[in-house]
C-alpha cells in the first residue's frame, strides 16, 4: 500500500503543480530582499566593511543574470519538471551552505550558487505553471502569483530583520532548506512533464529545445553578468572604477551584439522577436518599470529607517511589511476586476496610484511617522501589486504553450535586470550626495526616483489589451 502511494500520488497534477511552485518561488523571492537589513551585521561578524558584505547580494544578482539566457533553452530540452527540480534542489542545497559559511568569502559563493539555481528556477516554474493551466484559467492562478513574485520580497525586510535580531543572520538561509527539501519530495513524486501526456498516462520525453545556440550563450551570458556586476557595484565603488566601467562598456558591446545575433540566427538562444507582439512587449516592459520601481523603494526605505533615521534591523523590515498586506487584498482584487475591467483599465490607472503613493513617502516627516508609513505600504502592495499581476497574467494570452519557455525566460530577464537598475539607480542617488549619510535627504530623493519609473510604466501600460481571453471556442 505504501508503495501504490509512492509511485501513485494522489495529489493531483496540477495541484501539485501550484504546491511545489510556490514553495519553490517563495524561496526564491524570499532570498532576493531577506538579507538586505542584516548586511550590517554580516560585516560585522566578519569583521568587514559595509562595502564588502554587500557582495553578498551583489554575487547573487550576477549569478541569478548569469542563468537567465539558458533557463528556456533547458527546459524545453530536457523537460521543465527535471530542469526544475534539479534546480530547486541545488538552491535548497545551496542555502544550507550559506548558513554554515564560516567567512565572507564562502558565504558569497554559495550565494552566487544560490542565484544560478534560482536563475533558472523562476523562468522554468512559470512555465510548469502557465503551460498546466490554459490562457482562459490563468486569472484564477494571481492568488498563486502574488505570493512569490510580490509577496515574499515584502515579507523579506522585516523576517530577516527579526532573524537577524532574536536568532542569528544564518537563519536567513536555514528557513529554506525544510521547505526545499519537501518541495523536491512532492515533485519528484507528483510533478508531470505539462503537454507531455494526458493525466492518467505515462510521461513521454521531453520535446527537444533545438539546436543550442553556442554564440548566442557567449554572448548573452557574460553581457548580463558584467552589466549585473557594474550596476549592482557602481553606485558603491563609483562608476570609473577600472572594472565597473569595463563593466558596463564590454556588457553594454555584448549586449548589442547578442540583439544583433539573435534577431539573425534561425534558432536564437533568446527569441527576441517575441518582443514584437504588442501584448507581450508591453508586459515585458512593464515588468522592468515595476520591478525598478518595487525594488528600489524595497531597498532604500529600510535604509532611510536605519542610516537616516537610527532604526533597528527589525524596525527597518517592519516598516515595508504592511505592504504584504495590501498584495494579498490585490490578489482578490484582480481576481474579481480583471475580468471586469480587462488589463489597460486596470493596469494604467493602478501604476499612476502607485507612483503616486511612491512619491507620497518621500515627503519630508512622512517617514518619521509610523503609522503614515504603514498606511502608504499598505497602499504599495494593494495597487502595484494589482498592476504586477495584471501585467503578468495579460502579457502572455497570445504567447503558444511551444514559446512559453522562451517567453518566460525573456520575461525574466527583463524583469530582473530592472530590479538591478532600480536598485543601483536609488544606490547612486544616495551615494552621489556625499557622505551625509545620515541625513534623510538623499533617501527622500531616491524614493522620488522610483516613482518616477513606475509613472513611466503607466503610458507603456495603454498598450495592453481591452479585454482579457475568454473561454476557447469550438476548434
Amino acid at each position: 500500500m505504501i508503495g501504490d502511494l509512492l509511485v501513485k500520488p494522489r495529489i493531483r497534477p496540477k495541484v501539485a503543480v501550484v504546491l511545489v511552485y510556490t514553495a519553490a518561488m517563495c524561496m526564491n523571492g524570499l532570498d532576493s530582499t531577506i538579507v538586505n537589513p542584516a548586511l550590517f551585521t554580516i560585516a560585522e561578524d566578519f569583521g568587514r566593511p559595509v562595502s564588502a558584505a554587500n557582495t553578498v547580494e551583489t554575487a547573487f544578482l550576477v549569478a541569478l543574470a548569469l542563468a537567465l539566457p539558458v533557463a528556456g533553452w533547458l527546459g524545453d530540452r530536457f523537460g521543465t519538471k527535471r530542469v526544475f527540480l534539479l534546480a530547486l534542489a541545488a538552491f535548497t542545497a545551496a542555502s544550507a551552505v550559506c548558513g554554515l559559511a564560516p567567512d565572507l568569502t564562502t558565504l558569497v559563493v554559495a550565494r552566487a550558487a544560490q542565484g544560478l539555481a534560482g536563475g533558472l528556477l523562476t523562468p522554468v516554474g512559470m512555465t510548469l505553471l502557465f503551460r498546466a493551466f490554459p490562457p482562459e484559467e490563468r486569472v484564477r492562478l494571481s492568488k498563486v502569483l502574488i505570493v512569490p513574485t510580490a509577496l515574499m520580497p515584502a515579507l523579506g525586510p522585516p523576517l530577516g530583520g527579526f532573524l537577524t535580531e532574536h536568532l542569528s543572520w544564518h537563519w536567513l538561509f536555514f528557513v529554506n532548506v525544510p521547505v526545499g527539501a519537501a518541495a523536491v519530495l512532492l515533485g519528484v513524486l507528483a510533478l508531470r512533464e505539462p503537454g507531455v501526456a494526458p493525466e492518467g498516462e505515462p510521461e513521454g520525453k521531453p520535446e527537444s529545445g533545438g539546436r543550442f545556440d553556442r554564440v548566442g550563450f557567449w554572448l548573452a551570458t557574460p553581457a548580463l553578468g558584467l552589466l549585473t556586476y557594474a550596476l549592482g557595484f557602481g553606485p558603491s565603488h563609483g562608476w570609473t572604477r577600472p572594472s565597473v566601467a569595463i563593466s558596463a562598456i564590454a556588457g553594454g558591446v555584448l549586449l548589442v551584439a547578442t540583439v544583433v545575433h539573435q534577431l539573425r540566427t534561425p534558432e536564437p538562444l533568446l527569441k527576441l522577436r517575441l518582443l514584437g507582439d504588442r501584448v507581450y512587449g508591453a508586459a515585458s516592459a512593464l515588468a522592468l518599470f515595476s520591478a525598478a520601481g518595487l525594488m528600489g523603494v524595497l531597498f532604500v526605505f529600510p535604509l532611510l529607517y536605519q542610516a537616516a533615521l537610527g532604526a533597528s534591523a527589525l524596525d527597518a523590515g517592519l516598516s515595508v511589511f504592511p505592504e504584504a498586506l495590501g498584495l494579498m487584498l490585490a490578489s482578490q482584487a484582480v481576481d474579481r476586476l480583471l475580468p471586469r475591467l480587462g488589463p489597460r483599465r486596470l493596469a494604467v490607472p493602478t501604476l499612476l496610484l502607485a507612483a503616486g503613493v511612491f512619491a507620497a513617502l518621500a515627503v519630508p516627516g512622512v517617514a518619521e511617522n509610523a503609522w503614515a508609513v504603514r498606511g502608504l505600504m499598505f497602499a504599495v502592495g494593494l495597487v502595484l501589486g494589482t498592476a504586477v499581476l495584471t501585467i503578468q497574467i495579460a502579457g502572455f494570452e497570445d504567447v503558444s504553450p511551444a514559446d512559453m519557455g522562451q517567453a518566460m525566460g525573456l520575461f525574466q530577464i527583463v524583469r530582473t535586470l530592472g530590479g538591478a537598475l532600480g536598485i543601483a539607480a536609488c544606490a547612486g542617488v544616495i551615494g552621489g550626495h556625499g557622505t551625509g549619510i545620515s541625513e534623510a535627504g538623499p533617501y527622500r530623493v531616491a524614493v522620488l526616483v522610483t516613482a518616477g519609473l513606475v509613472a513611466v510604466g503607466s503610458v507603456v501600460a495603454a498598450r495592453l489589451p481591452r479585454v482579457v481571453a475568454g473561454p476557447p471556442g469550438p476548434p
